[in-house]
């Protein structure tokens, strides 16, 4: 039997408040009908007895105390999937918004997902190709990994998700059966604009799900776009058997969405008033990445964050350090120097590259290469501390070389077009062809059998 309630408590923010309700279960969705006839969709966020706590998506505005009924659904919020979702842009919630018809259900899922069994999990190997040296040699992407990108605000973080969404591929017998679930959080109307042309000028967007959630759209639909376009996501994977990566921008966004709905409901505050609970939230989303026995396919996330006056030591990166398996650190001072993409390789890191490159994956040479250019490229730093402190006419003749090979390697390696993408071997390559401006010697983390091969030619 259907109940309806008739009447609302209490009103705050986009909470509403209801007396005397049994029988609820958390995360229920649950129907309004306002006294006009128009329905809104909520969700319950907590429960106290008989009272609960209802969060509406599209917001409390003209919502009567009195004559507004609520009926509960039963049910947690679902995600309608089938294969034809591939393609389609939806918004925050995962409604259409593309003007091609509502999508006809194969099957629902619980936007919150299932707890993968650790025990069931496979290790990542395989390595996804952007196109980009500086990702692809030193902080290499694996399928299954999470590899957040930290950014600042006013960066071209934007400029190099859409890069990577157009150049990302996978290599061998699954190349066919690539795809993207892209999903973005608080973008301006003309952010959200450059996505979308972008993906379909570059003709891409046949095999990118794309979800949009706008900076005026409600804040609750915010903290519902990456549990969505997460959803989508493990359908495609695990039961289409596709290799998907997931691009997340910004989760930034995300965390002050979560911050203000704590704090509507007058939760205790923690670090910089977010929430107590964001590592717990932000790793029921991170955790969803992966790889899992008697499925071929893979989630594979890469989350983009901007850190608020570029402090890595703010609670979201922070927090998302922790839970993730490495970073790719954008640094504003190579930014200023125009150079792009903007990665400082040396806090940069992806702590699965180890198992996931070289012969059968990559190429043979990949980890020393990367090695060596990670302790090269740190030597270039000390002899730039040393020059702003006497002078670079002082220096070594091997600094001087170290300070030409950082130019060289900065202005070669790191910089790239947006629209310039290199294979692996491209990438490599360039690598032993700047290592060769420095002398042989000074190479300490390659053997002799790969400098025969490789230095000077």
């Amino acid at each position: 039997m259907i109940i309806h309630y008739v009447g609302v408590k209490e009103i705050n923010g986009s909470l509403i408040v209801l007396d005397g309700v049994k029988g609820v279960s958390y995360e229920e969705i649950v129907d309004i009908e306002l006294d006009n006839g128009t329905v809104r969709q909520g969700r319950v966020v907590q429960i106290e007895g008989e009272r609960i706590v209802v969060q509406v998506f599209e917001g409390t505005r003209n919502i009567s105390l009195e004559n507004t009924t609520t009926r509960l659904t039963g049910k947690p919020m679902e995600m309608p999937l089938s294969p034809e979702i591939m393609g389609r842009i939806l918004d925050g919630a995962g409604r259409p918004i593309d003007g091609l018809g509502d999508i006809y259900p194969v099957t629902k899922r619980n936007i919150n997902g299932t707890a993968i069994n650790p025990v069931s999990r496979i290790y990542p190997r395989n390595y996804i190709n952007t196109g980009i040296s500086s990702i692809d040699t030193l902080s290499t992407l694996i399928r299954g990994q999470k590899l957040p990108i930290f950014s600042g605000s006013g960066m071209k973080h934007n400029e190099l998700a859409v890069q990577i969404v157009r150049q990302a591929q996978i290599s061998g017998a699954d190349e066919n059966n690539f795809g993207i679930v892209f999903a973005a959080m608080g973008v301006k109307n003309d952010v959200a604009q450059y996505f979308r042309k972008s993906f379909e000028d570059s003709g891409v967007m046949g095999r990118v799900v794309m979800l949009l959630n706008l900076s005026n759209d409600p804040i609750i639909e915010r903290t519902l776009t990456p549990r969505c376009a997460l959803t989508v996501a493990e359908y495609l994977a695990f039961e289409l058997d596709m290799h998907i990566l997931v691009i997340m921008t910004d989760m930034t966004s995300y965390a002050e969405a979560l911050r203000e709905f704590s704090s509507s409901k007058g939760e205790i505050p923690g670090r910089k008033g977010y929430p107590g609970y964001l590592y717990s939230d932000l790793a029921s989303l991170y955790e969803r990445a992966g790889m899992v026995k008697g499925s071929k396919g893979s989630v594979t996330q890469i989350p983009i964050l901007t850190m608020p006056n570029d402090d890595i030591t703010h609670p979201v990166p922070d927090l998302t350090g922790y839970i993730t398996e490495g970073q790719i650190v954008l640094d504003r001072g190579i930014q200023n120097q125009g150079f792009y993409p903007p990665v400082n390789v040396l806090p940069s890191l992806s702590r699965l590259m180890k198992d996931g490159i070289g012969e059968g994956y990559t190429r043979a040479d990949h980890a020393p290469l990367s090695n060596q250019l990670f302790a090269s490229y740190a030597k270039v730093i000390d002899a730039r501390s040393l020059a702003s402190v006497i002078g670079e006419e002082e220096l070594s003749d091997i600094d001087k070389k170290y300070i030409e090979f950082g130019r060289q390697f900065e202005q070669q390696f790191i910089n790239q077009g947006m629209n310039e993408n290199r294979t692996i071997d491209q990438s490599l390559d360039l690598g032993w062809r700047l290592l060769s401006t420095l002398p042989r010697s000074e190479l300490d983390r390659v053997d002799d059998a790969l400098l025969d091969q490789y230095y000077g030619k």
